[in-house]
């Protein structure tokens, strides 16, 4: 008897077991389908709220950073667009200052003068040569010197203190003091070559011959040191890593600036090199203050003959036009430039 009971309650047991898995798999099937009902029926919504969600976040912070340039984007559309505008408007009348007759509209009128104007046109002749022969020894020297102020030198501090000081100074200083070097009778220059014994006396900046080549030398000298720290700032971001493996490999030192320096210093001598021709292009102030464009027209640049034909000569128009024509000049450039780092960098 107690043997048919063991199993009497063994058999309790299987069929309690049997009837308590079939419960638990119920459940789950029961569960499952509540959360499959419910997910469908919330899912499209979640969606739908959270898009509306990341709408309106998107719209508020566009409408917030409108909000933060706007301060910075008000003067340049003030100083900068608003004359820029107003001047290209300016180059199809005939606006002359002391006239009493109202301004007329007259289309193309000033450029077809200026295709004619054989003084612009050498004017713009010597505004290519004076970008050209400031811009190159300018890059040269300045990254030489950005070069050696990478080095690990005594004072190195001082030395980069003393390389920016010719930028920290404004043109008109510049000009002026310069004038006081090249001065035919008291110069520094002139000494010193008459201490020399190499001459001295010579007119540098009235002389036909010397006056261009002087001024390209105070532009180099004025704006070396801005081309210098923007390459010394490339400098600093190529990995001291890399030298180190190639020296320890045997390269030189040109072949080290040749396949570790310069392949990371490209994009920045680039873009310095296009600002500096087009900064160099339209300078004004140093040339100004140093020969005023003379003697004779040598150093007369894009900008100097353009003021002369407004402020001098009460030519507003066509001293308009002369200032669109270097834009469009500019706007090529700035579009060469361009187009060339966007293949590079498909390219790459």
């Amino acid at each position: 008897m107690r043997a048919g009971r063991l199993d009497e309650r063994t058999d309790r047991q299987h069929d309690d077991g049997g009837c308590s898995a079939l419960l638990d798999k119920g459940v789950e099937k029961v569960t499952s389908a509540t959360a499959g009902a419910r997910s469908a029926t919330t899912g499209p919504t979640n969606r739908r709220t959270g898009g509306r969600d990341r709408n309106r976040s998107g719209g508020g912070h566009a409408g917030g950073a409108w909000f933060l340039v706007l301060p910075a984007l008000l003067p340049i559309l003030v100083l900068s667009v608003g004359p820029l505008l107003y001047g290209i408007a300016l180059a199809f009348t005939d606006s002359q200052s002391g006239r009493t007759t109202a301004t007329r509209w007259v289309g193309l009128l000033n450029f077809r003068d200026l295709v004619h104007d054989g003084l612009f046109w050498e004017s713009f002749r010597i505004g290519l040569l004076w970008a050209a022969g400031v811009t190159v020894p300018q890059f040269l020297l300045a990254l030489g010197l950005a070069l050696l102020l990478n080095q690990k030198l005594r004072l190195r501090w001082l030395a980069r203190a003393l390389a920016i000081i010719p930028w920290a100074m404004p043109e008109v200083v510049v000009g002026i003091m310069w004038r006081l070097v090249y001065q035919p009778d008291a110069g520094i220059l002139n000494e010193t070559l008459r201490t020399l014994g190499l001459g001295g006396g010579h007119d540098w900046l009235t002389g036909l011959a010397t006056a261009l080549p002087a001024v390209i030398l105070v532009g180099v000298w004025a704006g070396m040191p801005q081309t210098t720290v923007a390459l010394l700032a490339g400098l600093q971001n190529t990995p001291r890593e890399l030298h180190e493996a190639a020296a320890i490999d045997g390269a030189g030192a040109w072949r080290r600036f040749r396949t570790v320096t310069w392949p990371t210093l490209k994009p920045v001598a680039l873009a310095i090199t296009a600002l500096n021709v087009i900064w160099n292009f339209n300078s004004f102030a140093l040339v100004y203050v140093l020969t005023n464009g003379g003697p004779g027209g040598r150093t007369r640049l894009p900008m100097l003959f353009a003021y002369e034909e407004a402020f001098r000569y009460g030519q507003f128009g066509y001293a308009a036009a002369m200032g669109c024509v270097m834009v469009a000049v500019i706007a090529v450039c700035l579009a060469l430039f361009l187009v060339g780092r966007i293949n590079e960098g498909r390219d790459t």
